[in-house]
């Protein structure tokens, strides 16, 4: 258990069972409205990973849907004389068609509609490059930042990146709408919002894309911001982190067992003086949290609108001094529920019926779904283009460290080319699964949502043992290939690598191969292939075609039908490895 565990619990559960009875006992009281003038409730809703997901799926998710929830705690806020703060962990607008096709206008769009207060800005933020089609600078004039910071200047509200540093200033960015921190007043309150960005940017995006950038450490960011803020006055101080960690279960926020300790989030929480800030909005790894760590309760709502995540704080109306907060679980995002459990369900399934919140119908709000609507109509045709291909199973990600969908992938890019050898970053550059049935462009297109391109490079025998080693101990995130098998082997802290072709001949050290890859490797993400890098990196080809329409070519060529044990045999593994692998083996 955590030191102070124990003590920090019974204050929470105290604190919080003395609150509930003075306000249950001023509810009762001939004067009602007491509560409303002396505690005021502001509600921190947050969102994070939202990907472009605009519109519902499977009854599921969306912004359209989401502004229902919002409207509806708006209302209740409203109703008490309380408010709502609306923020975002980052991660925008990079992932569906509907979203990329203007490099994030349209979500920008809703967010200004929804009246969000802030967003903090994440690593997929910088995914678009230049404002144009290419992703990447093909010259001088070329912004690399130039797609982000066209979108914050589009923005209603602050984009915060408190430890996003320009070498050639050492100081935060200093672009429109872009800075560190920004205070609001919300009912009467001040409540001031820091951004951070993730240590991992750096290898989680396109290199080309952060030239002139550096990252300083997120606590020192953090508390310099936040002391800042409280000497301005704010009562209180939420971070926004585009950076995250992991809990598996929700229904105690003091109860930490079921987390990661590990988690970038909770070890920046653990080093943040106790009593600066009162919220981290967290994000970036796709997981949930509800929990009080250091005294800082911490929430995050997956990923592509599937939840939200939700803090009340209770604040003194005239001294704004904090009395109580309650940490709420990761709310899914659900237009119908099933009537007995209360889970999200279909629209015409025989036991749901339409969701509720607050006790209020959820009813998108007229703004956003008349933006949603203009982006189905523009991306309607593209999605629905049909790649000749029937799919009779679903292709999936499932399976480490290889899966169906990852082995498709790097055969499908490997017999597009010349090449000996294809390898991506499958953990991270897959996206979502192929569905059953028709495969159709929008499909593609939610699987790699990325305008990464097919890179070339030349690499000797040993370059590519060195990756394999390297990816040896990269456990759940391992990249894929196609091209060879791989046979691994500790003998006490000596690794053993052995590479082989299909047709069974053994890759050595000095053989010279060529390997198809993305630029996003090929510029150092991941660190996938940054141990045969040269030192001034790979010469990067430009006009080279995109990854994703490279795919989309092989799919037609190919036609038919495909089944998911066609790239998936349990005798052919490419990965073999060791049940364990020691922390020492190395080559």
């Amino acid at each position: 258990m955590i030191p102070g565990t124990i003590d920090a619990a019974y204050r929470y559960l105290r604190l919080t069972a003395l609150t509930s009875l003075a306000l249950a006992i001023a509810a009762c009281a001939p004067v009602a409205d007491t509560v409303k003038s002396d505690v005021v409730v502001i509600s921190v809703m947050a969102t994070n990973d939202v990907h472009g997901e605009l519109v519902a799926r499977n009854d599921r998710g969306g912004l359209t849907t989401f502004s229902g929830y919002v409207a509806a705690l708006r209302a209740a806020r409203a109703d008490d004389g309380g408010a709502v703060l609306l923020i975002d962990g980052g991660d925008m607008w990079q992932g569906t068609l509907e979203s990329n096709l203007s490099e994030g206008k349209f979500v920008v769009e809703a967010y200004n509609a929804l009246g969000y207060a802030a967003a903090a800005i994440g690593n997929h933020e910088f995914d678009f490059g230049p404002v144009g089609p290419m992703s990447i600078p093909q010259g001088s004039d070329d912004d690399p930042q130039g797609a982000l910071k066209q979108r914050a200047s589009e923005a209603r509200f602050p984009l915060l990146a408190a430890n996003l540093i320009d070498v050639s200033t050492n100081q935060p960015v200093a672009w429109h709408n872009v800075q560190p921190a920004t205070m609001v007043n919300v009912a009467g309150i001040k409540v001031g919002i820091v951004g951070v960005l993730t240590g991992h940017l750096m290898r989680t995006t396109i290199a080309a894309n952060t030239v002139g950038l550096r990252l300083a450490p997120l606590v020192e960011a953090i508390v310099r911001e936040a002391r800042v803020l409280r000497k301005a006055g704010a009562s209180l101080i939420i971070v926004t982190a585009h950076a995250g960690g992991y809990c598996e279960r929700f229904d105690d926020p003091l109860d930490l067992s079921s987390c990661d300790p590990s988690g970038e989030i909770l070890q920046v929480a653990r080093d943040i003086p106790h009593g600066l800030v009162d919220h981290i909005i967290a994000g970036h790894v796709h997981q949930g949290m509800a929990h009080v760590v250091n005294g800082i309760p911490i929430t995050s709502s997956f990923s592509n609108t599937r939840a939200f995540s939700r803090v009340d704080f209770s604040l003194d109306r005239h001294s704004g001094k904090k009395i109580d907060h309650r940490v709420f679980s990761p709310h899914a995002l659900c237009s119908h529920v099933d009537a007995s459990t209360g889970r999200c369900a279909q629209a015409d399934d025989d036991s749901s019926i339409p969701a509720r919140y607050e006790n209020r119908p959820i009813v998108p709000d007229a703004a956003i779904v008349a933006i949603a609507k203009r982006v189905e109509d523009v991306v309607e045709s593209v999605n629905g283009q049909k790649l000749g291909v029937f799919l009779e199973t679903p292709i999936t990600r499932d399976g480490r460290p290889e899966s169906a969908l990852g082995n498709l992938m790097t055969d499908a890019v490997l017999e597009s080319s010349d090449a000996d050898i294809a390898i991506h970053n499958i953990a991270g550059g897959i996206r979502a699964d192929l569905p059953h049935g028709d495969l159709t462009y929008g499909s593609l297109f939610r699987m790699f949502p990325f305008d990464n391109r097919i890179v070339i490079l030349k690499l000797q025998g040993l370059d590519l043992r060195r990756v394999v080693a390297r990816q040896v101990h990269n456990a759940g995130r391992r990249a894929g290939f196609s091209g060879m098998f791989v046979f691994v082997e500790c003998d006490g802290d000596q690794m053993i690598v052995r590479m082989m072709r299909p047709d069974g001949r053994e890759i050595e050290d000095g053989d010279m191969l060529s390997v198809v890859a993305n630029d996003f490797i090929a510029l150092g993400g991941d660190d996938v292939l940054t141990p045969a890098m040269p030192e001034g990196g790979f010469d990067m080809p430009s006009n080279t075609p995109l990854v994703r329409d490279v795919l989309a070519g092989w799919f037609k060529r190919r036609g038919g039908r495909l089944h998911a044990e066609q790239f998936l045999d349990p005798d052919k593994r490419r990965w073999n490895l060791p049940d364990s692998i020691p922390a020492n083996c190395a080559l």
